[in-house]
């Protein structure tokens, strides 16, 4: 399965549009991640804890989005794209879409 950011595959035509597809997934922070983020603000540079977390998030939103391609039978997802919007405080939802297609 082809994914990418792009409308089009370098020598492939898109045959058909399957739909869009997406994978999604809502995290919330553990309090003990906070406390460390709060230390770590205070003398500045990343936020490992969180970094891996929403690193975790995005592959496992990405994965979703790809078997929802798969259940269709595309060869590629093209236009990918990823989102992140707040649902409740210390919680957030991120998103992997893109257009499914059949390649010719």
């Amino acid at each position: 399965m082809i994914i990418t950011s792009t409308d089009t595959v370098p020598g492939r035509q898109v045959a058909q549009i399957l739909g869009l597809v997406r994978g999604n997934t809502v995290r919330s922070r553990w309090f003990g991640r906070d406390i460390a983020a709060s230390l770590k603000s205070i003398v500045g540079g990343e936020i490992v804890s969180y970094t891996e977390m929403l690193t975790a998030a995005r592959e496992e939103a990405l994965q979703r989005m790809i078997q929802h391609a798969q259940q269709l039978g595309a060869d590629a997802v093209l236009n990918v794209r990823f989102a992140t919007s707040p649902i409740m405080q210390n919680t957030a939802e991120l998103l992997a879409y893109g257009t499914a297609v059949k390649l010719g």
